[in-house]
Protein backbone atom coordinates (compact mmCIF):
# COMPACT_ATOMS: atom_id res chain seq x y z
CA UNK A 1 0.00 0.00 0.00
CA UNK A 2 1.23 3.42 -0.45
CA UNK A 3 1.71 5.66 1.96
CA UNK A 4 -1.27 6.66 3.92
CA UNK A 5 -1.52 10.49 3.57
CA UNK A 6 -4.41 13.35 4.50
CA UNK A 7 -8.27 11.79 3.89
CA UNK A 8 -6.86 8.29 3.55
CA UNK A 9 -8.95 6.05 5.77
CA UNK A 10 -7.09 4.06 8.27
CA UNK A 11 -6.07 0.15 7.35
CA UNK A 12 -7.46 -2.54 8.92
CA UNK A 13 -5.76 -3.97 11.07
CA UNK A 14 -4.88 -6.09 14.06
CA UNK A 15 -2.20 -6.22 16.51
CA UNK A 16 -1.18 -7.95 20.18
CA UNK A 17 -1.34 -4.87 22.83
CA UNK A 18 1.04 -5.12 25.91
CA UNK A 19 -1.01 -7.79 27.54
CA UNK A 20 -1.33 -9.93 24.70
CA UNK A 21 -4.59 -9.45 24.13
CA UNK A 22 -5.23 -8.66 20.21
CA UNK A 23 -6.55 -5.51 19.25
CA UNK A 24 -8.65 -4.63 15.94
CA UNK A 25 -8.73 -1.41 14.88
CA UNK A 26 -12.05 -2.00 13.51
CA UNK A 27 -13.62 -2.73 17.12
CA UNK A 28 -12.93 1.64 17.89
CA UNK A 29 -13.87 2.70 14.06
CA UNK A 30 -17.35 4.73 14.35
CA UNK A 31 -17.01 4.27 18.05
CA UNK A 32 -13.92 6.43 18.92
CA UNK A 33 -11.76 9.40 17.15
CA UNK A 34 -8.41 7.86 16.80
CA UNK A 35 -4.45 8.44 18.19
CA UNK A 36 -2.01 6.51 16.51
CA UNK A 37 1.33 7.37 17.38
CA UNK A 38 4.30 5.09 15.65
CA UNK A 39 7.46 4.88 17.70
CA UNK A 40 11.46 3.75 17.67
CA UNK A 41 11.58 1.77 20.38
CA UNK A 42 10.64 1.07 24.04
CA UNK A 43 13.15 2.68 26.87
CA UNK A 44 14.41 4.93 24.31
CA UNK A 45 14.97 8.43 26.05
CA UNK A 46 12.83 10.20 23.16
CA UNK A 47 10.47 7.54 22.81
CA UNK A 48 9.81 7.46 26.69
CA UNK A 49 9.35 11.04 26.62
CA UNK A 50 6.87 10.85 24.25
CA UNK A 51 4.87 8.06 25.85
CA UNK A 52 5.06 9.70 29.00
CA UNK A 53 3.41 13.36 27.62
CA UNK A 54 0.88 11.31 25.98
CA UNK A 55 0.37 9.39 29.74
CA UNK A 56 0.10 13.08 30.95
CA UNK A 57 -2.45 14.38 28.63
CA UNK A 58 -4.36 11.15 28.56
CA UNK A 59 -7.41 12.49 30.19
CA UNK A 60 -7.61 15.66 28.00
CA UNK A 61 -7.82 12.80 24.80
CA UNK A 62 -10.53 11.42 26.85
CA UNK A 63 -12.42 13.98 26.99
CA UNK A 64 -12.26 14.61 22.94
CA UNK A 65 -13.51 11.26 22.47
CA UNK A 66 -10.49 9.90 21.29
CA UNK A 67 -8.43 6.63 21.79
CA UNK A 68 -4.52 6.60 21.90
CA UNK A 69 -2.81 3.26 20.22
CA UNK A 70 1.15 3.15 20.81
CA UNK A 71 2.85 0.76 18.05
CA UNK A 72 6.52 -0.39 17.54
CA UNK A 73 8.34 -3.44 16.77
CA UNK A 74 8.95 -4.73 19.79
CA UNK A 75 7.75 -8.07 21.87
CA UNK A 76 4.65 -8.27 23.63
CA UNK A 77 6.79 -8.75 26.91
CA UNK A 78 8.78 -5.18 26.54
CA UNK A 79 5.68 -3.15 25.41
CA UNK A 80 4.76 -4.75 29.21
CA UNK A 81 7.19 -3.40 30.79
CA UNK A 82 7.53 -0.52 29.50
CA UNK A 83 4.15 0.38 29.71
CA UNK A 84 4.04 -0.76 33.69
CA UNK A 85 7.22 0.43 34.36
CA UNK A 86 5.39 4.43 33.23
CA UNK A 87 2.26 3.34 34.07
CA UNK A 88 0.95 3.88 30.18
CA UNK A 89 -2.88 4.25 30.41
CA UNK A 90 -3.02 3.13 26.71
CA UNK A 91 -2.63 0.42 24.13
CA UNK A 92 0.83 -0.12 22.81
CA UNK A 93 0.52 -2.24 19.66
CA UNK A 94 3.32 -5.05 19.25
CA UNK A 95 4.42 -4.76 15.36
CA UNK A 96 7.26 -7.31 14.82
CA UNK A 97 8.61 -7.48 11.36
CA UNK A 98 6.61 -3.36 11.17
CA UNK A 99 4.21 -5.31 8.87
CA UNK A 100 1.37 -2.41 9.87
CA UNK A 101 4.66 0.43 9.89
CA UNK A 102 4.89 -0.72 6.29
CA UNK A 103 0.81 -0.85 5.42
CA UNK A 104 1.05 3.11 6.82
CA UNK A 105 3.76 3.79 4.95
CA UNK A 106 6.18 5.48 7.81
CA UNK A 107 9.39 6.26 6.68
CA UNK A 108 12.19 5.89 8.79
CA UNK A 109 14.19 8.54 10.04
CA UNK A 110 16.37 10.87 7.57
CA UNK A 111 19.19 8.71 7.93
CA UNK A 112 17.34 5.44 7.51
CA UNK A 113 18.61 4.00 10.77
CA UNK A 114 15.35 4.47 13.13
CA UNK A 115 12.06 3.41 12.65
CA UNK A 116 10.41 6.90 11.81
CA UNK A 117 7.78 8.22 14.43
CA UNK A 118 4.87 9.40 12.93
CA UNK A 119 1.59 10.16 14.44
CA UNK A 120 -1.77 10.01 12.80
CA UNK A 121 -5.12 11.36 13.88
CA UNK A 122 -8.62 10.09 12.39
CA UNK A 123 -12.07 11.27 13.18
CA UNK A 124 -15.10 8.96 13.78
CA UNK A 125 -15.25 7.45 10.40
CA UNK A 126 -11.46 6.57 10.56
CA UNK A 127 -10.32 9.17 8.01
CA UNK A 128 -6.91 10.66 7.99
CA UNK A 129 -7.15 14.54 9.48
CA UNK A 130 -3.48 15.25 10.58
CA UNK A 131 -0.73 13.92 10.15
CA UNK A 132 2.97 14.60 12.56
CA UNK A 133 6.00 13.45 11.18
CA UNK A 134 8.99 14.27 13.49
CA UNK A 135 11.89 11.98 14.87
CA UNK A 136 13.35 15.17 17.38
CA UNK A 137 9.97 17.19 18.28
CA UNK A 138 8.94 14.02 20.47
CA UNK A 139 6.48 16.25 22.46
CA UNK A 140 5.23 18.06 19.61
CA UNK A 141 3.26 14.74 18.70
CA UNK A 142 0.87 14.91 21.77
CA UNK A 143 0.61 18.77 21.44
CA UNK A 144 -0.04 18.71 17.60
CA UNK A 145 -2.52 15.98 18.17
CA UNK A 146 -4.40 17.37 21.38
CA UNK A 147 -4.94 20.39 19.26
CA UNK A 148 -6.07 19.08 16.44
CA UNK A 149 -8.93 17.06 18.50
CA UNK A 150 -9.60 20.23 20.21
CA UNK A 151 -11.03 21.69 17.35
CA UNK A 152 -14.28 19.54 17.32
CA UNK A 153 -13.45 17.15 14.47
CA UNK A 154 -16.39 14.55 13.92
Amino acid sequence: MDKIKLGDKIPEFSLPDQNGQVFDISSILGVKKIVIFFYPRDESPGCTKQACHFRDQYQAFVETGAEIIGISGQSVSSHKQFAEKHNLPYKILSDPGNRIRKLFGVPPDFLGLLPGRVTYVADLNGIVVYIFNSQTQVLKHVDEALKILSRKIN
